[in-house]
């Protein structure tokens, strides 16, 4: 018998620390994407290069019909990472704008300046986002950091003023902790994207020079590529950032490697990796059930939300399911983990018998993974015929 598993290559990404959230199946890199990203340090960043390199260039007036299926809310408005705006596709494109709320237009996160507004990096959907032209003008080409006293703030809370990161005192612009990951993931991108060319951009402008060093590696200064990974931690890949990987690579044909394997991050820099245990889950799921070989739950709300769950199974009784142990990752074929917002598990090539299942939902990673295991653990029982 045997369990249709789950564990893929992402699931190894939590022996390095990581605090993942929220993958489906469909997040997974097409098979052997990559496969031959095997180093670490320079080394792996290179193998990375090479994969993603000569990406299909989009136009810039494309990138306008690109953002409705790569920037798209459950709603169909735009999704604006720096407002909360609910703008319209098409009709609330930028023209002129007064103030926030008047119009979107297109942001170029990693500053087209930066890179004297070459092509590709021009019109790289990796870095480029609908977001409210007010705010984006606010932002102008400051870096990414944390702010002290804001000097300006929009609705969803971005703001404007002096940089609190040790390392630097000046002007910057901080992102709301929601979206600090997928900036940091940005900036890992066009770091290993071009690196190449990036070696070359410190001295295009005084705010590149802030972070950018004259090399290919590390390419960031030792104080914003610590920042870095900590907003990579932080604030985890998201489904997001998983549907949007999936629409730029419909559409480029490459994909940001640090979103597919967050891993990378700590293997090719060093930083990115979770330290000291992790608060355990403060509840369980609601709803734990099966039909037929698929189990389904709703994910636990709440408090500190679950990484993802442990799903133990037996075809013996509930009390053989043993209780898992902080700190351990099992990889039994009994046992199975699921993302949170995955809220299902599908079995295949079970022999006929009856099924006991427990689900445990964890946080943290690798040595820091935390269960919860106290008490009313969901359980269910199938009868496969």
């Amino acid at each position: 018998m045997k369990l249709i598993n789950r564990k893929s290559a992402q699931f190894y990404l939590f022996m390095l620390g990581l605090l993942i959230a929220a993958m489906s199946a469909s997040a997974q890199e097409p098979s052997g994407y990559y496969a031959t990203a095997t180093g670490t340090g320079a080394t792996l960043k290179t193998q990375l290069y090479n994969i993603i390199k000569g990406h299909t260039v989009r136009s810039y007036d494309q990138l306008w019909t690109d953002f409705q299926t790569t920037d798209v809310k459950s709603n169909g408005k735009v999704w604006d990472m720096y407002s909360n705006t609910n703008y319209t596709f098409v009709s609330n494109q930028c023209g002129t704008y007064n103030s926030e709320g008047d119009c979107y237009n297109r942001e170029h996160s990693f500053p087209a300046s930066w890179f004297n507004n070459a092509s590709p990096m021009y019109t790289d959907l990796f870095h480029l986002y609908p977001v409210d032209g007010y705010v984006n003008g606010m932002r102008s080409n400051y870096i990414y950091a944390e702010v002290g006293t804001a000097t300006f703030t929009s609705t969803n809370g971005s703001k404007r003023g002096n940089c609190i990161t040790p390392g630097y005192t000046g002007t910057v612009f901080e992102p709301i902790d929601e979206y600090k990951g997928d900036f940091a993931r940005m900036l890992f991108y066009m770091a290993t994207r071009y690196e190449n060319l990036i070696h070359t951009w410190y001295a295009n402008d005084n705010n590149a020079d802030l972070i950018l060093q004259n090399n290919s590696f590390p390419v960031f200064e030792t104080w914003y590529l610590n920042m870095l990974g900590e907003w990579h931690v932080n604030d985890p890949v998201s489904q997001k950032e998983i549907d949007r990987n999936n629409a730029v690579y419909a559409k480029q044909g490459n994909r940001n490697p640090f979103i597919d394997r967050p891993d990378f991050v700590y293997k090719i820099w060093g930083v990115g990796a979770s330290s000291g245990p992790a608060a355990e889950p403060p509840v369980h799921v609601t709803n734990f059930s099966g039909k037929s070989v698929l189990l389904q739950w709703t994910d636990a709300t709440g408090g500190t939300a679950p990484a993802g769950y442990l799903i133990r199974w037996s075809t013996t009784s509930y009390e053989d399911i043993p209780v898992p142990a902080d700190g351990t990752i099992y990889n039994g074929a009994s046992d199975n983990y699921v993302l949170q917002g995955v809220q299902q598990l599908r079995l295949g090539n079970l022999n006929p018998g009856t099924y006991y299942f427990k689900l445990y939902p964890y946080t943290g990673s690798g040595e820091n993974i935390n269960y919860k295991t106290d008490g009313s653990v969901p359980q269910f029982s199938l009868q496969v015929n």
